[in-house]
């Protein structure tokens, strides 16, 4: 395993943006954008691991990229997920750096039957692997995020024989990301002059997060400049509310 003299964030979460941007700069068909950026996230992948990564999250799509988007966009993208996940649970890597893949969000509802058969595939084969966490936010919106706890609490209020109080841990704990530690540097590319996050992505795991907003569009995000956002990262002091 290669060693870099930095501090690794346990838990890193990237929202790779930028990818169509790219394409349409490049005079390329947007599909082109996502296979590229699809490049991109195996290459990080394998970097992580390689530097010793325990969870690091993908921002696949969210909702309303899937439900916006042009037909023909949205199925060249659905296949891509089927390309790149096939290779995914079928690499070397994830046995042997014991890598759990995991996949939260609406996808089982939005996905077509193919795809939903391999996302399970590679839960399934990957679920006692202990090591570290790969995991993808498919059809996820934040806001869906906090609503899944919110009416999960509201369902336990009314079967329970007794008055609940609802505590933090509580609504952690029926996230649909619930499973997910706090989140220690989240990297979203291809920002220009608005530095933002979006449709309150990890929400609850985000409250004292470190950021790079990089200009880098995510096809051009290569396992170079990934170092050098963690970089970053290292140098600063987090002082976590204090």
């Amino acid at each position: 395993m290669e060693k870099i003299d930095i501090t690794l964030p346990e838990h890193i979460a990237i929202i790779p943006d930028g990818n169509r941007r790219w394409a349409r700069m490049n005079n390329l068909s947007q599909w082109k954008g996502h296979k590229e950026g699809a490049d991109r996230i195996e290459e990080i992948v394998r970097e992580a691991l390689n530097l010793g990564v325990k969870y690091l999250t993908f921002w696949g799509s969210s909702a309303d990229n899937l439900a916006k988007r042009p037909f023909q966009e949205k199925k060249a993208l659905l296949e891509i997920y089927e390309e790149y996940f096939q290779k995914l649970i079928n690499s070397k890597e994830i046995y042997e750096s014991q890598a759990k893949i995991i996949i939260l969000g609406d996808w089982r509802n939005q996905f077509p039957g193919k795809l939903k058969d391999i996302l399970e595939e590679g839960v399934e084969k990957t679920k006692n692997h202990s090591k570290h966490v790969l995991c993808f936010l498919l059809a996820y919106n934040g806001d869906d995020d906090m609503l899944h706890a919110v009416k999960t609490l509201v369902g336990k209020a009314q079967k329970a024989t007794k008055k609940i109080v609802v505590t933090k841990e509580m609504i952690k704990d029926n996230l649909m990301t619930a499973q997910l530690p706090n989140v220690d540097f989240v990297i979203r590319t291809g920002v220009q002059d608005d530095p933002h996050n979006s449709a309150g992505f990890l929400m609850w795991q985000t409250q004292n997060t470190q950021y790079d907003f990089s200009s880098v569009m995510f096809p051009q995000f290569t396992k170079e400049v990934f170092k050098e956002s963690l970089q970053k990262f290292s140098s600063r002091v987090r002082r976590l509310g204090h």
